[in-house]
Order: structure tokens, then sequence, then C-alpha cells
């Protein structure tokens, strides 16, 4: 006699399984320190390429040309490796313990932003996210690739569309339970597993993350010009800070938390209680005059694993001195005047700046004569002329 054969009975079956995997997932990515996880379709979000194209032809990448180089592959998972079916989405809340708003109030700090406070979140991401693709492709067979910031993917709306939260205003995603403050990381996987139910954007009416911008640096709601950027200018750009965002960069040295910071939504957050997520308070505390007084050595050993020494010494002195230029604190007189005679015509051209806003006209004069004897580069020149 033939055996029949109970379709539907196979698909529970399969059904059944698939959902015991994701939740022996779920369970893992809590246990590695994982506060959200979801899964969205590899497809769900048709919309990027266009959006991506938009903000490109706008120029609001600034400097950032890779964007540019890794459009076609950034625009959707499929583009980056067509097989992927489904991308599960975690983030870890790095949240602080403080508000980052009230250190730019003390001239006297450096102020390096919550994300660089600690150690470098792509180490720490990444090896739990191979943990837990580890799993996925034990149980299922699957095929899995791993992605934390370290490729052409759109995170944000890909964890907006697996549940994880939603992009504010201020582009960056937020969560009920993290605010502002969550790492995301990415799984991509052949196999075809249930979307989570996408998050809707609950902003509202609030607009404190665009007011509060000291640059003026969204042109609209949900669109961020890096052309007006503090986080750009002090992290990616490789030049001097253009005159005009110099005063406005206060005591900022690496990055700007003022958009997060402000959104409402945090009130519902709560610290990181993950160690390898905390803030170290010898960078968190910095000192300016310490910060000015680093070598190239000394900056490498402070910052070591932190997101800070990807900027190396230069440009981070480039930072550290606009800093001393806005505080007001003629202490800072000898390490801008020993700094004009740097090796980096980075940090030649930010000290002129510095000692300019710091110094008596005899001594600025006395300075620019004997430095303009000497200095080569046309663009540290042109620093005596602002």
């Amino acid at each position: 006699m033939t055996r029949i054969e109970d379709p539907k009975g196979r698909d529970s079956e399969k059904r059944s399984q698939r959902d015991t995997i994701i939740e022996e997932l779920r369970a893992r990515a809590t246990s590695l320190g994982f506060s959200a996880f979801g899964i969205a379709p590899a497809n769900a979000r048709p919309d990027l390429p266009q959006k991506l194209q938009s903000a490109l032809q706008s120029g609001w990448h600034a400097g950032m040309d890779w964007m540019e180089d890794t459009k076609d592959r950034r625009g959707t998972p499929t583009a980056l490796w067509p097989d992927v079916k489904s991308v599960i989405m975690v983030g870890a809340n790095y949240g602080p313990d403080e508000n980052p708003l009230d250190r730019l109030t003390d001239p006297s700090l450096a102020n390096v932003s919550v994300y660089a406070q600690m150690r470098d979140y792509h180490d720490v991401i990444k090896g739990r996210l191979k943990d837990l693709a580890g799993l996925l492709a034990r149980r299922s067979g699957a095929e899995v690739k791993v992605f934390v910031d370290t490729a052409p993917v759109m995170e944000k709306p890909l964890a907006e569309a697996a549940g994880l939260g939603w992009q504010g205003k201020h582009t960056v995603l937020l969560s009920r339970d993290a605010g502002s403050w969550l790492f995301l990381g990415a799984i991509f996987t052949s196999a075809e597993l249930p979307a989570s139910t996408p998050e809707a954007e609950k902003c509202g009416t609030c607009t404190k993350c665009l007011d509060i911008c000291p640059t003026d640096a969204f042109p609209a709601p949900f669109r961020l010009d890096a052309r007006k950027c503090l986080a750009y200018y002090s992290v990616e750009h490789m030049g001097q800070i253009p005159l005009e965002f110099r005063r406005p960069m206060g005591n900022r040295v690496f990055g700007c938390d003022d958009c997060l910071a402000v959104c409402p939504w945090n009130k519902f957050a709560s610290a990181t209680r993950d160690s390898k997520l905390a803030a170290r308070e010898t960078i968190r505390d910095a000192q300016l005059s310490d910060m000015l007084a680093l070598s190239d050595s000394a900056f490498r050993d402070f910052f070591a694993q932190t997101p800070v020494k990807r900027l190396g010494s230069a440009r981070f002195l480039r930072n550290c001195l606009v800093a001393a230029g806005n505080s007001g604190d003629r202490h800072h007189l000898p390490a801008i005047e020993r700094l004009l005679s740097h090796q980096s015509p980075l940090v030649r051209g930010m000290a002129i700046w510095a000692l300019r806003q710091l110094a008596d006209s005899g001594e600025a004069e006395t300075q620019r004569a004997r430095t303009l004897a000497t200095e080569p580069d046309p663009e540290v020149r042109a620093e005596w002329s602002h």
C-alpha cells in the first residue's frame, strides 16, 4: 500500500523547527549582551537605492567618497551578497550613566563622543555576532555573513525593518529601551526566516534633535548634511576644520552627541551594564591640557583599542587646538606655542588659530613673524590672515 505524504504536516514540522532555532538564537543573543533582536527580509527596503542616490546627488556625504564608490552594493543586501534571503539585526545598549550635554559646559575637558569612550565597538560586537551566526549555521545548515559597520550595509533602515526601533529625525536609530544609544550588528543568511514586525516611527512633532544642532546640519527631518556636521569634521574630515565650524565645536574633540543626547526617548533608557561597552573614565574625564601634551606614541597608548586611535594623533591634536582656542584659558598658550612647530601642517595651522584666540596682539605678532620666516605650507601661512 502506497503511503500518502501530508504536505501540511511537513510544513508544520519545518515551521516548528524554524521557530525553535529562532528562539534559541534570541536566547543566545541575550546571553551575549544584545538587548535587541529582529529579522528582516533581504528585500524589505526596496526604497533604499533611490534614497541613497538622492542623498549622494545632494552632496550630503561631504568628503566621504567611499559612500559614492560603494553605492551599488550599499543600496540593497542582495547587491552585496546575491544569496542572502534574511537579515538578522541585533542591537547592544551603550547608554551613558550621565547626560553628555553636561560636559559641554566645562572648557577644561576634551569632550569625546560617548561611543568612542570605550573599547572599539566593531571588535566587541563582531566577536559576538560570529558566535550567534555560527549557532545559526550549525542549526540550519544555512550560509551566514556578519557585518558591523565594516561593509556597505545600511544597518539603520534594516534595523527598523527588523523591528529594533525606528530612525529618528536625527537619522539615528531610536529604541524605546535604549533611546539613541544602540550599537547595531547584522547577520546575512541564505536561510528564509520569518520576519519581525517593522517598528513605526514615533517622533511625532518633536524637533529637539534638529533644534539643538549647533551648525544646523539637518536640512529637513530625517536628513543629515555631513557638510555641516561637527561629528563629520572631527572624525572623518582629513583637512583643517573650516573656519565657520571652529567656534561651534566648543570642546568637542571627537564626535558630537548633541542630537542623540537631547532626545526625549532617552528617559526610558538605562545605562549599559556591559563592562566592555562602558566608558573608560580616563577618556570620559580627559583634561584638554593633558591631551595637548600627548606625543604620537602617548596618544596611541592612551586611546588603545578605541575608535579615537584610528583618527591619528595629528588630527586629534587639530581638534584639541580648536577646543583650546574656544576655552578662553591662556594657560594653554605654552602648549599651543610648542605645537606651532609640529611636523604636521594640520597641527601647525590650527595652533595658529588657537593662539590668535588667546594671545594678546603683541604675543601674536611675535609668533607670526617667527613662524612665517620658516613656514613652507601655504594653507598654514594663510591662517595668519583669517
